[in-house]
Order: structure tokens, then C-alpha cells, then sequence
């Protein structure tokens, strides 16, 4: 009567905390969703969770099925892995830049588990915050780009691993701090700390200022995240940060955020890679293993959504 997906359910619902999220991390609406969880119910005789409380919450029942997918899934992961290194050769080469200055909190993570799965991958990593680094993938110079500014390039695709909010992080004792969410023209009279990169490649600008035909006071750059937070924190500026890379120090409680715009700024991570290699295994596997770290480790993301057709 248990599927594999059934699992995958059941799992997606205990991480995600609702039914909208376990859905989008299923790539599935929440109708249908709803539908495959009652017909398992319907095939069990038995409740698998209770829609009564707010947040749903898993029955007993459920959390039986949801041991049960804790123990399989991860196994039949590894498994899959292993199949795919038999099937593809245990050898291949990974050389990843990243092209945005908060990455390594999740990257990391991702890299140590993906060498314990491919062991015999040469992998490398580079910071490209000084360089182009998707002509580089063109050439042959590297093999993955983690980045927020894609470009038409026709030799390469690129892969979402998430949606995220970029969000203006100000201290307590900044005006900004009681307002609702920022209007361009709000920080017209703001210094803007900005890492060390062209403006044509930040969010803030091109989607949030820009259009809007504001300019900041001024521009203050800097080269590290911790860093970008003391300035603020020391009310010497504003920032426009993804809001999973604020999680800490909002924590911590130096900071206020405040969305961009009522909708706010939406932003998509990527990974780019050439066309070719689209296929390789240990990349498909790198993505996979990416996707999961990500969601594990950070909050304020969401799931791609992909069309019929994606």
C-alpha cells in the first residue's frame, strides 16, 4: 500500500510544516497534494494527519509512516548515489565558483557531503567576486557557477536552487526602523553598504532603485558579510541582504529588516552549468545534494516552481 512518494510526503509535510510547503517542496500544488494524502488515508483505514490543529499535525498513524520514511529514504538515496558512480565511473572533475559573497553558509555543508558521495571527483572551489566567472564555464574553465545574475549565454542552463527575499537590514536606532516596508526615495538620504561589486549586479539597484530613478547618498562597499552587519548594526548605513544570510544576527537582535516594496524583491539562486554536462551524474547528484543542504540549513527560502513542462 506505501509508495515511495508516499514517503516523500510524509517527510516533505514534517520539514516544510504545512501542507503549501510541502507542497512546493514537491513541485506539486496543494490540491493534489491533498488529494494523494486522503487517498492514502482512504487505502490505510487510518488518519495520517490532523487537519483540525493549526498547523496541521501528523497522527500517530502518520508519524508511524513518517519513521518509516526516515529510515528508507535516506538508504535509497544512497543507493541511487552508488548505482549512479557504478554506472558513470567513479572519476570527474567539479570546479565550482561563486558569485555572491554569502554563499558559504550552505555551500559548505553541501561540498563535505557531496565528497563522501563522490569521493574520486576533483572538486575545487573559487571565489569569482573579482572575475567573470560564467564566460570562464564557457571556456571550460570551470564546471559550475552558483549565481543570482544569469546571463544569455547559449552554451550554458542554468538550475534554480531557490527563491529568496532580499530585504533592507537597518540598526534600532535607524528612522527607517518603524517604517512598514522602504520606498526608493526612502533612502535617498541613506548610505547603502554594498559588497565590492558593480552595481548593474544588485538587486537593489536594478530592480528596487533604478527603476525608481533614486540614487542612495552614498555607496559604501565591503567584503564580508560580518562585516556588512557591524556597519549597520552601528547604524553607519542600510543594506540590501538575502534574507536567509540576516537569520543569525537577527537572532541576536542587532538588526531590523524591512521588505523592498510592498510586494518586496524576490530573487532566484541558480546553478550554472554548460549544456553538455547538463547529464553528468555526479552533477545531477551535486544539485540534488545542494537542494537539500539549502533547505535544511536555511530559513526564508522556497522552492522553484516549475511549469508542466520544466
Amino acid at each position: 500500500m506505501l509508495e515511495i512518494r508516499h514517503l516523500e510526503t510524509l517527510a516533505a509535510i514534517r520539514d516544510g510544516g504545512s501542507l503549501l510547503e510541502a507542497a512546493e517542496r514537491l513541485h506539486l500544488t496543494q490540491s493534489a497534494l491533498s488529494h494523494q494524502l486522503r487517498e492514502l488515508e482512504a487505502r490505510l483505514g487510518t488518519p495520517l494527519l490532523n487537519r483540525r490543529t493549526r498547523p496541521a499535525r501528523l497522527t500517530t498513524a502518520g508519524l508511524r509512516v513518517l519513521a518509516l520514511a526516515d529510515d528508507v529514504l535516506p538508504r535509497m538515496r544512497a543507493t541511487e548515489r552508488e548505482l549512479q558512480r557504478l554506472a558513470a565511473g567513479r572519476t570527474g572533475r567539479l570546479h565550482i565558483a561563486i558569485d555572491c559573497h554569502s554563499c558559504f553558509q550552505w555551500l559548505m555543508p553541501a561540498l563535505d557531503a557531496f565528497r563522501a558521495q563522490w569521493p574520486e571527483v576533483a572538486l575545487d572551489l573559487s571565489a569569482a567576486f573579482s572575475f567573470a566567472p560564467l564566460p570562464a564555464l564557457v571556456r571550460g574553465d570551470l564546471d559550475l557557477v552558483i549565481t543570482s545574475d544569469p546571463q544569455p549565454l547559449e552554451a550554458l542552463e542554468y538550475e534554480p536552487l531557490f527563491t529568496y527575499e532580499v530585504v533592507l537590514a537597518m540598526s534600532e536606532a535607524n528612522p527607517l526602523a518603524g517604517a512598514r516596508h522602504i520606498q526608493p526615495e526612502q533612502l535617498a538620504d541613506q548610505i547603502l553598504v554594498t559588497y565590492p561589486v558593480d552595481k548593474q549586479r544588485l538587486d537593489v539597484f536594478t530592480r528596487f532603485l533604478d527603476p525608481a530613478d533614486v540614487e542612495p547618498a552614498g555607496v559604501r562597499k565591503a567584503e564580508l558579510t560580518p562585516i556588512i552587519v557591524q556597519l549597520v548594526a552601528s547604524n553607519r548605513g542600510v543594506a540590501a541582504l538575502p534574507n536567509w544570510a540576516l537569520t543569525e544576527y537577527l537572532d541576536q537582535g542587532w538588526l531590523r529588516v524591512k521588505p523592498l516594496g510592498p510586494q518586496g524583491v524576490w530573487s532566484t539562486l541558480s546553478a550554472a552549468v554548460r549544456s553538455e554536462d547538463m547529464d553528468a551524474p555526479y552533477i545531477k547528484d551535486f544539485l540534488k545534494i545542494a537542494r537539500e543542504v539549502c533547505f535544511r540549513n536555511l530559513t526564508g527560502i522556497k522552492a522553484v516552481q516549475r511549469d508542466s513542462k520544466g
